[in-house]
């Protein structure tokens, strides 16, 4: 047996090694052979590699090192068809992210080789992140330590018009109730808000059980001085957010999104912000990502921005390495993934 442990700089081959070795020394296996790739991300963006999207590093590396392996724990290794043609002693990839986007799963399929994932696996960090984000838009506290720092003491900033709100008593909408949603509506509550959320596939009773009021997404907008978005993006979820659900925020609302970039539509928020009907922008997820020279928002007032770092703690990479040693663990017992990505693979018959 022979495992790829095909990390990258926030997730690191050792942190994946350590988790698969110790998942396995509990059940008193035999240890398995390890080789380990470094891939470039995050020092490099990561983009898309022929078929899949969000990868980092070549095809050309990733088959070399597959050489003989028959798993590999991977975050960002382009996994695309021809990777899979040409490594046909593998059958397991784990993916220690949200989704597999840099995974081909048809291709994958074809090749009877499972592809699991590692939901949850940011979850508490990015919804602390979310929480952190809001704050700092609220109360202007990275205006004001940017001018602080350039020598200009913001004392108007006390001023009642210029002021900032607090979560005590505010309506909070949180567009997505999973994993992190649900954090950030814990966190939200404690401060003393009012929590909505709109998502089709909550689950009401365990959304009223936390105190949350689900409702429609138009009428979330609406309501919510505070709006965080944390749903996932897809076809129909792309540009969820657009002019016409921002002309629905009250005068001077806050909008979060740390989420993708892609569930907000980006082209009416300089208007909105420098006529007030958007009261602050904090942004950690692009339209655009490294944002160019000349974005739209670089010099308009009141937003916030960084680099997608919502993930990035040291605790989500040693969950990540976690919960995809589990599944290699369950792979090499016999036993079903707890997050299979390609069901259709398993009447495929391939051992």
């Amino acid at each position: 047996m022979r495992i790829l442990a095909a990390g990258d700089h926030f997730v690191r081959p050792s942190l994946i090694r350590a988790a698969v070795s110790q998942e396995l020394s509990r059940t008193g296996r035999e240890l398995p052979e390890f080789a380990e790739l470094t891939l470039p991300w995050p020092h490099e963006p990561f983009g898309p590699v022929a078929e899949v999207r969000e990868a980092s590093g070549t095809e050309d590396e990733l088959v070399g090192a597959l050489a003989g392996a028959s798993v590999c724990v991977t975050q960002m290794a382009p996994f695309t068809e021809r990777v899979f043609a040409a490594s046909p002693a593998l059958r397991l990839v784990a993916v220690s992210r949200g989704g597999p986007v840099n995974v081909d799963l048809a291709a994958a399929t074809r090749h009877g080789v499972r592809v699991s994932f590692a939901p949850g696996r940011n979850a508490p960090a990015a919804a602390e992140f979310a929480v952190g984000l809001t704050l700092a838009a609220m109360r202007r506290i990275t205006a004001a330590d940017a001018e602080l720092k350039r020598g200009v003491w913001r004392g108007d900033l006390y001023a009642y018009e210029e002021s900032g709100g607090e979560l005590g008593g505010a309506t909070v909408g949180l567009v997505g109730y999973g994993a992190i949603g649900r954090i950030v509506a814990r966190v939200m509550r404690a401060f003393g808000a009012r929590v909505l959320a709109a998502d089709p596939y909550a689950d009401r009773a365990a959304a009223e059980a936390d105190g949350v009021e689900l409702v429609e997404l138009d009428a979330l907008l609406s309501r919510s001085s505070v709006v965080s978005l944390h749903a996932r993006l897809t076809k129909e979820t792309h540009h969820l957010i657009d002019s016409r659900r921002l002309g629905l925020l009250p005068h001077g609302a806050v909008l979060v999104n740390s989420a993708r970039g892609g569930l907000l539509d980006h082209a009416p928020l300089p208007g909105l912000l420098r006529g007030g009907a958007l009261g602050a922008l904090a942004l950690d997820v692009y339209d655009i990502e490294p944002i160019p020279a000349d974005w739209a928002l670089r010099d308009v007032p009141n937003v916030i921005t960084t680099p997608q770092l919502a993930g990035a703690t040291r605790q989500t990479a040693h969950r990540a390495a976690a919960i995809t040693a589990s599944e290699v663990g369950r792979f090499l017992r016999g036993e079903e993934l707890a997050h299979l990505a390609n069901k259709d693979v398993l009447a495929a018959g391939r051992p």
